[in-house]
């Protein structure tokens, strides 16, 4: 339990304070005269001050325009990092150095981060009382996007031939016949 101060200053001014007439006579700042009457009206109406009044249908349908306009923005910006990604992983060449390596390995990881987050990333634009399913075209563009970005660092891991896209990096599944018999002699072509 805090020990409690024998020195306390109260800075609420009560009617029988010095300045409370002095306080009376100043003009309010500004906007707290009508916080006053809008907590007033809210009492009188039986709502608390801390929840306000619901929103009108003016109201309600300007704020669903503007989260479904955020959700769009949040949908595409994986399209602005593709085009960079791939002017990086142009300059960077087919060679293999650390600079590819990073860049190859951050367009692959960063669409499968983003797509793994999908719920994380669209959660604080969802309504639990809202009808609407107007978040679900952007969720499905920004997969897309995503699904292209990792598609184009695909691409890049296989032109720098570290995905198994050919028959030979396949060699070690084929199974070599045993011989039968073997010979001391050399063939033909051995013989000079």
């Amino acid at each position: 339990m805090p020990r409690k101060s024998t020195f306390q200053i109260d800075l609420n001014v009560r009617e029988f304070n010095e300045g409370f007439n002095l306080q009376s006579k100043c003009a309010s700042p500004p906007g707290y005269s009508s916080l006053l009457k809008q907590e007033s009206t809210w009492t009188a109406q039986g709502m608390s001050a801390s929840r306000p009044p619901a929103l009108t249908q003016a109201k309600t349908d300007q704020l669903t325009l503007k989260r479904k306009n955020m959700a769009m923005s949040i949908a595409m910006k994986p399209g602005q990092s593709i085009l960079m990604n791939a002017f990086m992983m142009y300059m960077s060449g087919k060679q293999l150095n650390m600079w590819t390596i990073t860049t190859t390995s951050g367009a692959v990881m960063s669409p499968l981060a983003g797509i793994l987050a999908l719920e994380k990333t669209f959660a604080h634009l969802a309504t639990p009382d809202s009808k609407e399913n107007y978040l679900q075209m952007p969720k499905l563009i920004f997969i897309a996007l995503n699904l292209a970005w990792l598609a184009l660092g695909l691409y890049k891991m296989s032109t720098m031939r570290l995905l198994p896209t050919t028959s030979a990096d396949w060699t070690h599944r084929i199974e070599w016949k045993d011989m039968m018999e073997t010979t001391s002699i050399p063939p033909d072509s051995m013989i000079l």
